[in-house]
């Protein structure tokens, strides 16, 4: 268990000893995972490294993480777009061949994403396939104007899997049968309040695909 390997938070100098492969939990506040090393830059949550996700690099070596986990975290930070480029850089840098990453962000059409104030970005499921170079080629190809920010970065994750949640006065109208997912997804294109959640899962292909 990596959980509790340090008995007070560590400050972020200096290389943390912790049994490697590692599982992050990124930005964890108070909100800790047995199993993973809990990350955050708040020292009164008590994380078991004390770390600035901007200030890279990070202190993990290369490929050293299997999973990573980043619950309503990745629209905090990075209002820079150089920052927040620097930070899916690391992700890739510390991600082991086939790291799976879960990714949690509010819905930039909900309450819980407007109302805010530390939140820089709206993070879709586009933002994340930007950093596809397979995506990345075929926009290339198909003179589509989309960056291809997985050629450009030299990094390479494929979105995998999107789960949308319901706010709760949505739910029912899904769950009935009263509207299909489709229409839900067209609903919450005008509407604010019918998403709360994106949940994302994020695979690093380690060496970058062809």
């Amino acid at each position: 268990m990596l959980k509790g390997l340090f008995s007070t938070p560590r400050a972020q100098t200096g290389a943390p000893q912790f049994a490697y492969p590692l599982k992050l939990n990124l930005g964890c506040g108070f909100k800790k995972m047995p199993g993973y090393v809990n990350v955050d830059h708040f020292a009164g949550s008590r994380p078991d490294l004390v770390l600035d996700l901007e200030a890279v690099p990070w202190p993990f070596p290369g490929s050293s993480v299997t999973h990573v986990t980043m619950d309503s975290v990745l629209e905090h930070v990075g209002q820079k777009p150089t920052v927040f480029l620097a930070i899916i850089g690391e992700l890739w840098r510390v991600c082991a061949p086939g790291a799976l990453l879960d990714i949690t962000v509010p819905h930039p059409r909900h309450d819980h994403f407007l109302g805010d104030p530390t939140h820089v970005r709206a993070i879709l499921p586009a933002t994340l396939q930007a950093f596809d170079q397979v995506m990345n080629r075929e926009w290339v190809a198909g003179g589509n104007a989309a960056t291809p920010l997985g050629l450009q970065l030299g990094v390479d994750f494929s979105l995998e899997n999107v789960n949308f949640v319901l706010d709760a006065e949505w739910l029912p109208k899904f769950t009935s049968g009263e509207m299909t997912s489709e229409e839900i997804v067209k609903a919450s294109r005008s509407q604010d309040n019918v998403i709360a959640e994106l949940q994302f899962k994020w695979v690093a292909h380690k060496p970058a695909r062809a």
